[in-house]
This record gives C-alpha cells, sequence and structure tokens, in this order.
C-alpha cells in the first residue's frame, strides 16, 4: 500500500474510492460537493476539478489537521444559506447506502442530527449505539471492547446534519464529532439512528481495502473492465471478475483473476498468477511468481519465483529480489530492497 496518496483516492476496480462516491451521490441527487482537503489536496484538485458526475466540487482547505469535527465547521461558509441540512461523509467507506432514503428518514424524525448505522460480527473498531423503540440514540460509545459494546450497530460514516449542529463545533482547533458532539446530541434526544443493510466496507485496514476490491469487481462483473491500451497475451489465462487498466501487460501462461485488479502499466511476465490482489500502476512482476490476497504498490518490482501471501503488502518502488518469499502479514515499506524471505507476520523497514 503507498503512503503518497490519501485512502479516499486509493482504487477499487481501478477507480478512486472516492470516485465511486461521488458517482453514488450524484445518483441520489446531490448537486454541490464539499471536500475537506488537507493531505496531497493538489492531487485531489487536480483529479476532481470544479466538477464531477453534474456536481459542483468546492474545496475547504485545512493547514492543520482538526479532526473528524474541525472540518465541518471550516467549511461552514462554503454551505447553503438556506439552512437545509447536509450531508457529511468519512472518505473512506464504501457502501451503496440509498443517500435520498437517509435524507428522508432524517426530515421524518425532525432530529437534529442522523446517522447511518450499519451492523457487524465486531464492533470494536467502530462507535457503537444503543437505540430505542424510535431509533433515537440514547448512547453514542466511540471504539468499546466487545463486551462493553451496547450493541452491534456502528456509526457508519454518514450523517445528515442540521445546520445548528455547527454551533456544538468549536472553532480553530481540531474536534472529535464522534466523543465531544454526538454524546451531546444525545444526551439531548436530538440524535437519531437510521439502520441500513446494503454494502458497507471500511477500508481502514488492508484486508477490508481487498475486500471492497472484491466486492466492487463483483458488482460490475457485467461490465468490461479490460481496458483499451492493455495487452493481454492469447495465450494468458483471465478469470473474471478483473479490472486490468490501459497500458497494462499480461504475458502468455501468466494467471489473472479472479478478482484482481491491475493498474495502469503494470506488467505480469511469463508464467506468473495474480488473484484476489490490487495492484497499484507501473508495478512489475517478473516470471513465475505468485501473488494471492496482497497489496503491490506503485512501481514496485517483484522478482522472479517470489510468493507474496495472504494480507502482504509491499510499499511504492520496494524491490522484492528472485526466490524471497512473504508469508501471512508482511509489510514492506516504500523502497525496500528484500533479499531474504521473511516467514513471519512482520514489517520491514
Amino acid at each position: 500500500m503507498t503512503c503518497t496518496r490519501p485512502k479516499l483516492m486509493f482504487p477499487v476496480a481501478n477507480r478512486p474510492l472516492l470516485d465511486w462516491v461521488m458517482e453514488q451521490l450524484s445518483k441520489n441527487g446531490v448537486t454541490t460537493v464539499i471536500l475537506a482537503v488537507n493531505y496531497m489536496a493538489e492531487m485531489l484538485s487536480r483529479h476532481f476539478g470544479k466538477a464531477k458526475y453534474g456536481m459542483r466540487i468546492l474545496y475547504s482547505r485545512e493547514t492543520k489537521p482538526l479532526g473528524t469535527g474541525g472540518p465541518i465547521k471550516k467549511a461552514e461558509p462554503l454551505l447553503n444559506e438556506d439552512d437545509e441540512p447536509f450531508f457529511v461523509l468519512n472518505g473512506d467507506i464504501l457502501s451503496t447506502i440509498s443517500y435520498r432514503e437517509l435524507y428522508e428518514a432524517h426530515l421524518d424524525a425532525k432530529a437534529r442530527a442522523t446517522i447511518a448505522l450499519h451492523e457487524v460480527e465486531n464492533p470494536s473498531r467502530f462507535g457503537v449505539v444503543e437505540l430505542n423503540e424510535n431509533n433515537q440514540i440514547l448512547r453514542f460509545v466511540e471504539k468499546p471492547k466487545s463486551e462493553d459494546a451496547p450493541s452491534r450497530l456502528i456509526n457508519a460514516g454518514v450523517y445528515v446534519l442540521n445546520h445548528s449542529v455547527l454551533d456544538l463545533i468549536p472553532e480553530g482547533r481540531e474536534v472529535s464529532i464522534e466523543r465531544e458532539v454526538f454524546p451531546v446530541l444525545a444526551g439531548n434526544k436530538e440524535l437519531q439512528g437510521y439502520k441500513f443493510g446494503s454494502l458497507w466496507v471500511d477500508i481502514g485496514k488492508p484486508n477490508d481495502y481487498v475486500m471492497a476490491n472484491k466486492v466492487m469487481l463483483d458488482m460490475i462483473a457485467s461490465q468490461n473492465l479490460i481496458e483499451k491500451g492493455s495487452k493481454v497475451n492469447k495465450k494468458a489465462r483471465i478469470i473474471p471478475p478483473v479490472a486490468i487498466a490501459g497500458g497494462a501487460v499480461v504475458e502468455a501462461n501468466a494467471v489473472v483473476g479472479p478478482y484482481a485488479s491491475l493498474g495502469e502499466g503494470v506488467v505480469i511476465k511469463r508464467g506468473s498468477r495474480v488473484e484476489n490482489s490490487i495492484l497499484f500502476p507501473h508495478a512489475w512482476i517478473d516470471s513465475s511468481s505468485s501473488i494471492n490476497n496482497a497489496i503491490v504498490g506503485e512501481g514496485a518490482i517483484i522478482g522472479s519465483w517470489v510468493k507474496i501471501e495472504t494480507d502482504c503488502i509491499v510499499g511504492d518502488h520496494a524491490i522484492i529480489n528472485d526466490n524471497v518469499t512473504l508469508t501471512s502479514n508482511v509489510k514492506v515499506c516504500p523502497s525496500k530492497n528484500v533479499s531474504e524471505s521473511v516467514l513471519q507476520p512482520s514489517i520491514v523497514l
């Protein structure tokens, strides 16, 4: 995984995650999007410009990180003055939630704020809620131990807020909306929950990111995801669903798929296999190597007879030399040269 781009620009089925989010918003009738940006702001503004998917794009730039609540307050001057409720989304979430239905539920409940809620097996990584019979949120507990969680309903990172919520967010400092704002609203019985059961994936961990790629490839499997300009040898074996970007090369006797995404300019040499993995642009996989359930960063070079296994990450421009094996959960930092096998979960600095 790369350290040189924000997560919301990570490719999912060869499109930046935020592209999928923006397209979904447009389909639900959203006309204006404000992007809160700091790190890699220029990359985002170059990619999205002033309009995307028929929506106007505005940018609220932070000079320092402001947490999850501070950016909302900073964007206040860019919000409409008509006092209509507005959406707030975490940028590292892939979901098929109906934003239109969420918005209508917020209006019907006459709430001050509404949080989209999704049920998960292990809620300890997330903000967890307790609801009453009217779906009002009674308690909001951020990242509790499993035994202390009041439910398995978690904050899905999608909110509808009334403008008056901005009055609860201090200006000019880092603010956690989960710890400083939502508990106040819950205490005043002004915080509503909206339960939904459609697709929801948080790409906060590498295995979640690979899962998001898999889910999206399944969703769009009917489309031809082998782009023009790619070169796939007739003797290569492609097992769908896969996404192969323009400029990618797949040589004879190579196997790609299922659930593999090859970025622009990726090269898969003769006899190598890539499945359930994400290869960032210009990664090079030499002959007779195997990559399974892993992430390979931009410009990384993988030698011949290399084996990269479950939950491994090879950073941008790293080099994995011939005959090296990386077993489960090995993280190789960007630009690192690895010449010996790593057979235990570890970070290669």
